[in-house]
């Protein structure tokens, strides 16, 4: 069921959870991600980038989260987020169109800046019943990146973050806190000024980059207040990897069901493991609901 992600997020504060924001790139891995969600027993975020839009289009990227989260997910709560939102217009768009929370990612501006675009952004949605993500402190990488390092991780500076919710009124706050957008061998998190953020801001914070992160420091920072994790690049991957094994084993196939259909699986499979990481698995009572 669609639901608000602000009644998502109010549930995993009080049940000590995180939920999974994860990242959809067609009609595919959104469904696997609602079959995640109905077979763990989970709620989940189904976001989407820029890139995302321009690939399907905003009305059908719209009615294809919404129905497949009243028709396939009838049992669970689905959010539908807009990740990574640079331009205005796109940010303004997914509001208009029903998202319930949209990121306004200005984190490579300067602080000033950032905070003006924000705060524009918030009085916005907030006419509109929207929550709004704001980013401090720019974070690297590549969806879908696979191995290696990255060098100079930037971190947030406390004192940057502060001024940034106090200013901009955002319901949500994602900070740069030693993650990176891919996977890379030396990704961390810094508990410290993640444990600062949280007990100075006082709102939900979200965790991106969080497909290559150990999975103890994953839950060292579910204790110690992340309360969404973004999940892209082990989407990207468990998909692709899958389709393109099914290719090389099956080069005369010409069923697009066929090649596509193991990516569907692969996304379930990965998005139910985060799920269980995440401690959000088992914490919704399905009951018998007729759409």
């Amino acid at each position: 069921m669609l639901d608000h992600i602000k009644n998502i997020v109010k549930e995993a504060e009080k049940q000590g959870y995180a939920v999974g924001a994860f990242n959809v790139h067609g009609l595919e891995s959104i469904l696997g991600v609602a079959q995640a969600a109905v077979e763990a027993k989970s709620p989940a975020i189904i976001q989407v980038s820029e890139g995302a839009i321009d690939y399907m289009g905003l009305k059908p990227v719209t009615h294809l989260v919404s129905t497949v989260a009243k028709n396939v997910a009838t049992q669970v709560p689905i959010a539908l987020h807009l990740d990574h939102g640079k331009k205005l217009d796109y940010v303004l768009g997914c509001i208009n169109a029903g998202f319930s929370s949209v990121h306004i990612d200005a984190s490579h501006l300067p602080l000033d800046e950032n905070i003006a675009l924000t705060k524009q952004v918030v009085e916005i949605a907030h006419n509109k019943d929207v929550w709004v993500q704001g980013e401090v402190g720019a974070i690297m990488g590549g969806h879908g990146d696979n191995g290696g390092k990255i060098e100079d991780i930037p971190i947030a500076e406390l004192d940057e973050v502060i001024k940034f919710v106090k200013e901009t009124g955002v319901d949500t706050i994602a900070a740069a806190v030693g993650t990176a957008h891919g996977v890379y061998d030396n990704e961390d998190i810094l508990i410290d000024l993640l444990k600062s953020i949280k007990t100075a801001t006082k709102i939900p914070f979200v965790l991106h980059g969080g497909s290559g992160v150990k999975v103890n420091k994953i839950e060292e920072s579910i204790k110690n207040g992340v309360n969404i994790i973004n999940i892209c690049s082990d989407i990207k991957i468990s998909f692709t990897d899958a389709v393109k094994k099914y290719c090389k084993d099956n080069p005369k196939d010409t069923d697009p069901r066929h090649l596509l259909g193991p990516g569907i699986e692969a996304v379930k499979n990965k998005a139910i493991e985060h799920m269980k990481i995440l401690g959000s698995a088992d914490k919704v009572k399905l009951a018998n609901i007729k759409t």
